[in-house]
């Protein structure tokens, strides 16, 4: 043989070697980096919802109607491990909503710790999502003031959040659940202003499928944000702010986590309320029904009274609201209520009508 043509093949026979080992080295580096990927994004889970819509109200007989977007949240929840996770939790038409870790200390569901910035659990209804909750305007005057979920002067609005420490599970398969937490007490977003920090308890009795008795307390020190017109704590002064409630609700199923329209559980839920600012006295509570007639049609009928101040009379107000909700998809849904507020003498407005109507797109 030419010793020329054989030096040729060997080169040839090397060249090919080589280029086989290469393509299966980047096979290889391919392979992992798809398995690296497939992992990341098998461990982190998107969801998000928006709600907006339309309201007309005529207080003091003044009619005034408007568009509204009250809601655009979306949250990213990253499994770590199969014990720890993380939420990030952000609503485009207000502010940074929740960041925090949760971690499960023991096997089965007993006790975990959660730290960061999340809803509290004072209340069956601050913990709640709004895309389940059967009012447009969501919680009872009652859970906005007291929960911090809405306006509230002398501690700001906070969406029912603070930032701080939870330990939580459920015992006795399930029979009971319960929440303590030591709470920073100034809210979402802000840095506590005194160096109390505020304790929460709640306690959940499940006797059967369906059925929950809740009780949860509220013990702590407020820093003003701002002055109320039925008190008399000023402006960044310290005051005890303490909380209780009771209360129960029966759901003929539970919402899968994906399908609220395929559950439509008929429901029924009642709570009371009362707190302490300062000295004054609140107190209020709420009867809420949502039940399925037809397809995929529910009505809501919910009737709710709030004092916020117990010693002096004029400080309360009454809400009876009906109307219906229609699924149209998985957890997307229109509703459309109707509110009469009957006001105390104190309130600034006279007794008035409110009619709202919602979309809701949630995935």
């Amino acid at each position: 043989m030419n010793q020329n043509l054989l030096k040729t093949m060997t080169l040839a026979v090397l060249m090919a070697a080589l280029s086989s080992q290469a393509a299966m080295g980047q096979s290889q580096s391919e392979k992992q980096e798809i398995d690296w990927l497939q992992d990341f994004t098998s461990r982190i889970t998107l969801n998000g919802y928006a709600q907006a819509g339309w309201s007309y109200q005529d207080p003091n007989g003044v009619k005034t109607n408007s568009y509204n977007l009250k809601r655009t949240l979306l949250w990213a929840k990253a499994r770590i491990t199969d014990r720890w996770s993380f939420l990030f939790m952000h609503d485009f038409n207000s502010v940074v909503q929740e960041f925090y870790t949760d971690y499960r200390v023991t096997n089965d569901k007993s006790l975990s710790v959660r730290f960061g910035q999340f809803k509290h659990s004072y209340t069956m209804e601050n913990p709640m999502s709004p895309t389940q909750l059967e009012l447009i305007d969501v919680y009872s005057q009652a859970v906005l003031y007291l929960a911090g979920e809405g306006p509230d002067p002398l501690n700001g609005v906070n969406y029912g959040r603070d930032q701080g420490l939870m330990v939580y599970g459920d015992l006795l398969n399930n029979f009971i659940h319960y929440e303590l937490a030591l709470m920073s007490g100034q809210g979402i977003n802000r840095k506590d202003q005194n160096n109390q920090k505020d304790f929460l308890a709640k306690l959940e009795l499940r006797p059967i499928d369906g059925l929950r008795i809740v009780g949860s307390t509220y013990l702590g020190t407020g820093n003003a944000v701002d002055s109320a017109k039925w008190n008399t704590i000023s402006k960044g002064e310290n005051y005890k702010r303490n909380r209780y409630s009771v209360g129960a609700e029966f759901k003929t199923r539970s919402y899968s986590a994906a399908k609220y329209k395929d559950a439509r559980p008929a429901s029924l839920r009642a709570e009371w309320l009362g707190g302490k600012d300062g000295d004054v006295k609140s107190r209020g509570g709420y009867v809420t029904v949502c039940v399925p007639v037809v397809d995929a049609l529910d009505v809501v009928a919910s009737g709710e009274t709030f004092d916020r101040n117990t010693k002096v009379d004029g400080w309360d107000q009454t809400n009876l609201t009906l109307g219906v909700q229609y699924w149209f998809y998985k957890k997307c849904r229109l509703q459309l209520q109707y509110t009469r507020c009957l006001c105390g003498e104190r309130i600034s407005n006279k007794d008035y009508n409110w009619l709202q109507a919602q979309v809701q797109v949630a995935f």
